[in-house]
C-alpha cells in the first residue's frame, strides 16, 4: 500500500509540473525533458526561420484500476504556454470515455476519473485535447491525442480453465514417470510486476506424486506403485501468483490419477484338485463342468488360456475358455460308457495370453491343477449294431419274403430284452413288416421298381423293462430291377432323306430308352427286321454304343415315285431275359440343295416348276386368291343389282314388305300396290306371265277358258282374315299376313294326284312335250321312266 501511495505522489508531481511525454512524436509535439523548436510562418511578413518555444506540453497518463476513494481520482493536468492564467483559455476533452469516465476542468485543465476502472475489461483509453480562445472559440493549439493507461493491480487469482483433470499412469512405473501437465491462467498484466507470475505446488497427493513449480508437470514420486493395492489417487494442485510470495492470490484444481494395469501377476488355481461327475449318457460336445484360475490383473492382462496336459483320459475331453468369466469349460469329446470305464484323471494348465517381458524374471505365468471325473451309470436305450441298414430286393419278390434283419442290444449291467417295430409315421410302413422279437424284415406288398425304386423308413427298438427308452435306426431298401420292358427308340421317330442322297449316307442317328434301367446300365443292339432286310432301301448300322445310324442303300430317291418310306428297326437289350421291340421309323423324301440342306418336303412342291422359289409360289397363290375374291364380289354385286331392279318394278304384282317407321293408320296407309288386282280374276288371267322374265313363245294346246266368276281367291282371303281375327295371340298392331296362294290359269292345271281318276300305270305323259321349254325336263323324266318300265312287255 505504501508503494502504491508513493507511485501516485510521483505521478502527481510529474503531471503538476507539466512534464508530459507524447505517445507518438509529431511535428508540433515535444518532450518536456527535451524541448523542440518548430518553424512557423507569421501572416503578413516574409517567411523566415524563427525559433519558438513549444506551446503544447502533455504526457502519457496513468490511472490505477479498482480505485475505491470517495473523491474522483486525479489523473493529470493539461497546460498550454499561451495560458497566462487570465482565464482566456478553455480546455476541451474528447475520445474514449470523455464525459463518462474522464472529465476535465475547462479552466485549469485538470483531468479526473469519475468511476472505478478495470484493466482486464479495458487496458487503456485514447483521448484528444484542445485549447481554444474562450471568447473567439478559435483553437489556440492544434488538437493533440494522448493515452490514459489503466495501471494493473493484483486483483485476479490464477485459474485452471481445463480442470478438474483426469490422468493415468501404468502401475509399477519408475520414479519421475510423466503423468500430466496442468496450466493456470492469471488475468493480471504479465508485463507489470509479479501479478501474473504463477508458481505450482501440491497440497494433497504426497508422497506419490510431485509437480514442477514452473511448468506444472506432474510426475510419479514413488517406485512400484501397485494397482492391485491402490488404483485411484486424487491430487490437489495449487497455483499462486506474485511468484508464490506472501500476499499473492491462489487457485486450486483436482487431478484424478488412475493406475493402469500391467500383466505383473500370473494366474493361480485356488485348489490343486477339482472333482467332477458326469452321466454316461451325456452327448458329445456338452459342457460337463467348469474350473477357474484367479488372476488379479485386469482386462486383457487377466485373459487365461486353458489346456489339457496329455495323459490318462485327456483325449476324451476338451477345455475352452469362457470369455466373459475366464473360466475353463470342460466339454465331452467322445462318448462315455460306465460299463467300460468309470473314472478319468487328467491335468489342466492355465496361462496368460498377453505376457509382459519386464516381469519374466518373476517366474512362469502359468499354473496347473488336477481334474478327476467320475462317470455315473445311466439306464440307456438299446443300441443298434449299425448306424444305417441297407437292403436289396427284386421287384417281383413274393409277399412275405424276408429280405433282412436288424439287431439292437441293451448294454446296461442288467440287460433287458428288446422289441422292434416300424415307425408308422413313415411312408414305407405298408410295404414291409418286421418281426417284433427277431427283427427280421419281410415284404408286405408286391413291389414295382418303376413306381418306387427306393424305400427309406425307420425302425424303433425299445427295452422290455423300460419301454420309454427307445432308439431309432434308418432302413434303406433298394428295389432291384427285373427286365420286363423292351427298349424303344428315343425321339425322333421321323426323319428325312434328300432326293440326291448317295448310298452309304447316315441320315439319322437314333438311340434307345428302357423303362427298366437307364441306358448307362444297359447295352442295346439295333438291326433291321427280317422282312425289311430282303430288299431294303435303307439299313441300320449299329455303332455299339447304344446308338445306331439310318444308312441309305440307293443312289437317289424320287418324291414322284414314293414320298414316304417306313423302316422297321428291331432293338434288343442285354438284360435277362432279353427283351426286344420293333419300332417303325418314317422317312420322308425331301428336296435339298447341293450341300444337303433340306429345302422343302411338301407333296405339292413336286408338281411346281423347279425354278420357282417358295416366296414366288406364295405370291402366285395370293394373286389367285385375290382374283377369285374379285370375281365372287362382282357376281354378288350383279345379282344384288338385278334383284333390286325386279323388286322396285311398278308392274310387279307380288306381295311387298312395307316398313313403317310409325304406328301407322291401318289399311289406309297401304299404297304399295293395287290390291284390287287380287279381287279380279280377269287380271290374274291377263298377267299370268312373269314380268321379270322375257316371255317365250309357248305352244299351249290345253289352255282352259277363263272363269268369269271365280270366288276361290275371295274365299281364301276371307278364311285367312277370319283366322287372324279370332287368333288370341295375334299382335294388336299392324302386321303383314302372307297368303301363299298359287293362283290359277296354269296350262298344266293341277299336278296333284289327289283328284286323279286314273292310276299311275294308265297315265300318259306325252302331252308334257307340248307345254314348251319350261316343262322339257319334266317331260324327259316321265318319258324316260316309261321307257324303262320293267313290267311292260315289248
Amino acid at each position: 500500500m505504501l508503494t502504491r501511495n508513493c507511485l501516485s505522489l510521483l505521478l502527481w508531481v510529474l503531471f503538476d509540473g507539466g512534464l508530459l511525454t507524447p505517445l507518438q512524436p509529431q511535428p508540433q509535439q515535444t518532450l518536456a525533458t527535451e524541448p523542440r523548436e518548430n518553424v512557423i510562418h507569421l501572416p503578413g511578413q516574409r517567411s523566415h526561420l524563427q525559433r519558438v518555444k513549444r506551446g503544447w506540453v502533455w504526457n502519457q497518463f496513468f490511472v490505477l484500476e479498482e480505485y475505491m476513494g470517495s473523491e474522483p481520482q486525479y489523473v493529470g493536468k493539461l497546460h498550454s504556454d499561451l495560458d497566462k492564467g487570465e482565464g482566456t483559455v478553455k480546455y476541451t476533452l474528447s475520445g474514449d470515455g470523455a464525459g463518462t469516465v474522464f472529465t476535465i476542468d475547462e479552466t485549469t485543465g485538470d483531468i479526473h476519473a469519475i468511476r472505478s476502472l478495470d484493466r482486464e475489461e479495458k487496458p487503456f483509453y485514447t483521448l484528444r485535447a484542445q485549447a481554444v480562445d474562450i471568447e473567439t472559440r478559435k483553437p489556440l493549439e492544434p488538437e493533440s491525442e494522448f493515452i490514459i493507461k489503466v495501471q494493473d493491480i493484483n486483483d485476479n487469482e490464477p485459474k485452471f480453465l481445463d480442470g478438474p483433470y483426469i490422468a493415468s499412469v501404468p502401475e509399477m512405473s519408475p520414479v519421475g514417470a510423466y503423468v500430466l501437465q496442468v496450466k493456470a491462467t492469471d488475468a493480471d498484466d504479465p508485463t507489470y510486476g509479479n501479478s501474473a507470475r504463477v508458481v505450482y505446488s501440491i497440497l494433497q497427493g504426497q508422497p506419490y506424486f510431485s509437480i514442477d513449480p514452473k511448468t506444472g508437470v506432474i510426475r510419479t514420486a514413488l517406485p512400484n506403485m501397485d494397482r492391485e493395492v491402490k488404483e485411484q489417487y486424487q491430487v490437489l494442485i495449487q497455483a499462486k501468483d506474485m511468484g508464490g510470495q506472501l500476499g499473492g492470490l491462489a487457485g486450486t484444481t483436482v487431478v484424478n490419477i488412475t493406475l493402469t494395469d500391467v500383466n505383473d501377476n500370473p494366474p493361480r488355481f485356488p485348489k490343486s484338485i477339482f472333482h467332477l461327475k458326469v452321466p454316461e449318457s451325456s452327448p458329445i460336445g456338452s459342457a460337463i463342468g467348469r474350473i477357474r484360475a484367479v488372476d488379479p490383473d485386469f482386462g486383457q492382462n487377466a485373459e487365461i488360456e486353458y489346456n489339457i496336459v496329455p495323459g490318462d483320459g485327456g483325449n476324451f475331453f476338451d477345455i475352452v475358455t469362457d470369455e466373459d468369466t475366464q473360466e475353463g469349460v470342460i466339454k465331452l469329446k467322445k462318448p462315455l460308457d460306465f460299463e467300460t470305464k468309470k473314472a478319468y484323471t487328467f491335468k489342466v494348465e492355465a496361462s496368460n495370453l498377453h505376457l509382459d517381458h519386464r516381469f519374466h524374471s518373476a517366474g512362469p505365468f502359468k499354473d496347473t491343477a488336477t481334474v478327476k471325473i467320475s462317470v455315473l451309470d445311466v439306464d440307456e436305450p438299446p443300441v443298434f449294431s449299425k448306424p444305417l441298414y441297407t437292403m436289396e430286393v427284386y421287384e417281383d419278390t413274393p409277399v412275405g419274403t424276408i429280405i433282412g434283419a436288424v439287431t439292437a442290444q441293451d448294454l446296461d449291467v442288467g440287460s433287458s430284452a428288446v422289441r422292434y417295430f416300424i415307425d408308422w409315421k413313415s411312408d414305407g410302413d405298408s410295404y414291409f413288416t418286421i418281426d417284433g422279437t427277431e427283427g427280421t424284415i419281410a415284404t408286405n406288398e408286391l413291389l414295382d421298381r418303376e413306381s418306387t425304386a427306393q424305400y427309406n423308413f425307420s425302425i424303433i427298438a425299445s427295452k422290455v423293462s423300460n419301454p420309454l427308452l427307445t432308439s431309432r435306426v434308418n432302413i434303406l431298401i433298394n428295389v432291384l430291377d427285373v427286365n420286363e420292358f423292351p427298349p424303344e427308340i428315343s425321339v425322333p421317330y421321323e426323319t428325312a432323306v434328300c432326293e440326291n442322297a448317295k448310298p452309304g449316307q447316315i441320315i439319322q442317328t437314333v438311340s434307345a430308352a428302357d423303362r427298366d434301367l437307364s441306358p448307362a446300365g444297359q447295352q442295346f443292339s439295333f438291326k433291321l427286321s427280317p422282312e425289311a432286310a430282303i430288299k431294303p432301301n435303307f439299313t441300320v448300322r449299329d455303332f455299339r454304343n447304344n446308338t445306331a445310324g439310318i444308312e441309305t442303300r440307293r443312289n437317289g430317291y424320287s418324291r414322284r415315285q414314293q414320298e414316304l418310306y417306313f423302316l422297321p428297326v428291331v432293338i434288343e437289350d442285354s438284360s435277362y431275359p432279353v427283351q426286344s421291340s420293333t419300332n417303325t421309323m418314317t422317312i420322308r423324301v425331301c428336296r435339298c440343295d447341293a450341300d444337303g440342306t433340306i429345302l422343302t418336303c411338301n407333296v405339292e412342291a413336286i408338281f411346281l416348276p423347279v425354278g420357282l422359289s417358295t416366296g414366288a409360289l406364295i405370291a402366285i397363290l395370293l394373286c389367285i386368291v385375290i382374283l377369285l375374291a374379285i370375281v365372287v364380289l362382282y357376281v354378288a354385286l350383279r345379282r344384288q343389282k338385278k334383284k333390286d331392279t325386279l323388286m322396285t318394278s311398278k308392274e310387279d304384282i307380288r306381295d311387298n314388305v312395307i316398313h313403317y317407321d310409325d304406328e301407322g293408320g291401318g289399311e289406309e296407309d297401304t299404297q304399295a300396290f293395287d290390291i284390287g288386282a287380287l279381287r279380279n280374276p280377269k287380271v290374274i288371267d291377263d298377267n299370268n306371265i312373269r314380268r321379270d322374265i322375257k316371255p317365250d313363245s309357248l305352244c299351249l294346246p290345253r289352255q282352259r277358258p277363263p272363269v268369269e266368276d271365280n270366288t276361290d281367291i275371295r274365299d281364301f282371303i276371307n278364311q285367312r282374315l277370319q283366322e287372324n281375327d279370332l287368333d288370341p295371340t295375334a299382335p294388336p298392331y299392324d302386321s303383314l299376313a302372307t297368303y301363299a296362294y298359287e293362283g290359277n290359269g296354269s296350262v298344266a292345271d293341277s299336278l296333284s294326284s289327289i283328284e286323279s281318276l286314273t292310276t299311275e300305270a294308265d297315265q300318259d305323259y306325252n302331252y308334257l312335250t307340248d307345254w314348251g321349254p319350261r316343262f322339257k325336263v319334266l317331260a324327259d323324266m316321265f318319258g324316260e321312266e316309261e321307257s324303262y318300265n320293267p313290267d311292260k312287255v315289248t
